[in-house]
C-alpha cells in the first residue's frame, strides 16, 4: 500500500484534469482517448492510486457514498487513508444541493459549510467517511476520506 501524504495525490489530480482540458476539445477528437490513458497511467505510477478521466470510478469506491447522477470527469484514489477524488458534471439545477441531499439521506451528516463567491462546499461524516462536496455551477466534486 502507499504511503503517499494525500497533498501529492491531490496535486496529481489536479494535474490531470487541467492535461485532461487543455488537450481535449468538445468535438470527437482521436487523440484523446491516448491523451487520457497517458495522463491516467502517468498519475497511476505517481500516486499508486487508480484514475479515470473517462467516466469509471476507482473500482473500490466506497459504495455508501452517493453521488448524483451525472458525466464523471475525473475519478481518482488509492483507497486506505489517501481516499479518492471524485469530479462529476451533472445537468441538474443545483448539483451541490443534490449531492447533498443524496448524502443525508444516506445517513450522513453535515459538520461544516463554507461558501464563496459562486462556490460552495459541505463536510459531511459517518461512522466511515469523511465527505467534501464541493461545486461550481454544473459541476461537483468529492473528496472521500476514511476516518482514522
Amino acid at each position: 500500500m502507499s504511503t503517499l501524504k494525500p497533498t501529492r495525490a491531490a496535486t496529481a489530480v489536479a494535474i490531470a484534469a487541467i492535461a485532461a482540458t487543455l488537450f481535449t476539445g468538445c468535438f470527437g477528437n482521436p487523440v484523446e482517448d491516448l491523451v487520457n490513458r497517458g495522463v491516467e497511467d502517468a498519475i497511476e505510477g505517481a500516486t499508486g492510486g487508480e484514475v479515470s478521466l473517462g467516466g469509471e470510478l476507482p473500482a473500490d469506491f466506497p459504495t455508501s457514498v452517493p453521488l448524483v447522477d451525472g458525466t464523471v470527469g475525473v475519478a481518482a484514489g488509492a483507497g486506505g487513508a489517501e481516499g479518492w477524488v471524485v469530479v462529476i458534471t451533472s445537468s441538474t439545477a443545483d448539483p451541490v444541493a443534490d449531492a447533498a441531499a443524496a448524502l443525508e439521506a444516506a445517513g450522513f451528516t453535515e459538520d461544516t459549510t463554507v461558501s464563496g463567491a459562486g462556490m460552495g462546499a459541505k463536510v459531511y461524516s459517518n461512522a466511515e467517511y469523511l465527505v467534501l462536496v464541493a461545486g461550481d455551477g454544473e459541476t461537483v466534486s468529492y473528496t472521500v476520506t476514511p476516518k482514522q
